[in-house]
């Protein structure tokens, strides 16, 4: 793929960097990433993966925009409420950078859907907003093999991690959650979130994505990152795969 005179303006401050140069531009604009919610995560780590060029951006949602949206979910405007949010997804990044194709699926990912949704992507970005979502999302990227950049939040706080499961001494998602299917959480609309804790933890997600693509430093797989807006302090932990997890471990390998 040859950049044209435009890209070559447009990604200049990725070209320079010598760990990613014109090649891993190249390797962005060929990329698919699947982005699972356009909300308060979704919004930043779509504008990111827009703005870096990458070449197919699949958009995962079945909400409309609400008013109380606009607090965090900058991808959107006033003038959206009441739209579909892919719909109002598709024509914000699209204006934002025409190099990129943006595949909307207007839908609810589920344990009956989510494999196929996953499987013609390279990478898939989590940002969903309840736990039923988020596991489904993880066992169909474990199925096929896709890589998982999961993102989630509270009132004040934010984590964040990269699943390869499949690989040897690699966790899934399930090696941190467990087996439950199903757990009992506050709604943003209940315990309420800070709007600008959303843009940085769905920046960081957009980051990983980008790493996955293009391959430099070092990321998140096999380690958790927690950050405290409260605070303000951010911190790793190693997460290590679990021989017992139902997903991925030894009994599910055997």
């Amino acid at each position: 793929m040859n950049l044209s005179d435009a890209q070559l303006e447009r990604y200049a401050r990725h070209i320079v960097l010598k760990e990613v140069g014109g090649e891993g531009q190249r390797k962005l604009l060929g990329a698919k990433v699947l982005v699972v919610g356009a909300g308060g995560l979704g919004s930043p780590c779509l504008q990111y993966l827009a703005a870096a060029g990458v070449g197919t951006i699949g958009v995962i949602d079945d909400d409309e925009v609400s008013l109380s949206n606009l607090q965090r979910q900058v991808l959107h405007r006033t003038a959206d409420v009441g739209r579909a949010k892919v719909d109002s997804a598709r024509d914000a990044l699209s204006a934002l950078n025409p190099d990129v194709q943006i595949e909307v699926h207007r839908a609810r990912a589920t344990a009956c859907n989510a494999a196929g949704l996953v499987a013609p992507y390279d990478v898939v970005a989590d940002g969903s907003d309840n736990f039923a979502t988020r596991l489904a999302v993880a066992d169909a990227a474990l199925l096929t093999r896709t890589p998982l950049v999961s993102a989630a939040v509270g009132p004040f706080e934010g984590q964040l991690s990269v699943f390869r499961g499949w690989e040897p001494d690699r966790p899934c998602y399930r090696c941190l959650v467990g087996a439950a299917q199903d757990r009992d959480e506050a709604t943003c609309a209940e315990a309420g979130v800070l709007g600008a804790l959303t843009g940085v933890m769905g920046a960081l997600q957009a980051l990983e994505a980008i790493r996955a693509i293009v391959g430099f430093g070092e990321g998140l797989v096999g380690r958790l990152l927690l950050f405290d807006a409260l605070s303000l302090r951010m911190r790793t932990v190693v997460l290590p795969k679990d021989p017992g997890c139902p997903a991925c471990g030894e009994k599910a390998n055997g």
